[in-house]
């Protein structure tokens, strides 16, 4: 589903539509006036975007549909409630997670980025534990959490230097 939701679907319909139109084109009639393939030119745009908004819908429709089920499986805040005792802390932690995860990092991150942590590799009994690696994963996993995708793509390729070039040396 996650697949799904990432489709731009807009994109796809448009691509599908402008290879129609090049195919349509080529079949003119050469006694066709310009007019005319113009008002031709014109419907096939207007059957593109009517295509967008269906699937647009369709995208839509199935995302609430995800969001109601995942309701549905994992209850929501109104039901924690109804839980005399644990219900209101369930609901305390779970507001204060990000706070605590959020001002976690940014501990970490201030210890590593002053040098009062090093990062290197660790003797951890049997292995050899890459504490850099884990920095950049629990940055990426935590701050993910916190700002969404969004944030992940943007960064994503300033991760993908920083390890080509520990891989590469």
């Amino acid at each position: 589903m996650a697949g799904i939701l990432d489709l731009d679907v807009g994109s796809i319909v448009g691509n599908v539509m402008e290879k129609g139109l090049k195919i349509a084109e080529r079949y003119f009639p050469p006694d066709m006036s310009d007019a005319e393939k113009a008002k031709i030119k014109l419907q096939i745009r207007a059957v593109e975007e009517r295509e967008k908004e269906r699937a647009e819908k369709y995208l839509l429709e199935a995302t609430q549909a995800l969001t109601d089920r995942i309701a549905q499986l994992e209850g929501t805040a109104s039901d924690l409630k109804s839980v005399p005792v644990v219900g209101p802390l369930m609901l305390f932690l779970r507001g204060s997670q990000r706070v605590a995860w959020g001002f976690g990092v940014l501990y970490m991150d201030l210890q590593v980025f002053s040098g009062a942590w090093k990062l290197g590799q660790m003797d951890a009994g049997d292995q050899v534990v890459d504490l850099a690696g884990a920095f950049w994963i629990i940055n990426l996993l935590v701050l993910g959490f916190l700002f969404g995708e969004r944030a992940i793509k943007n960064l994503m390729p300033l991760f993908e230097r920083l390890l080509s070039s520990k891989v590469g040396k």
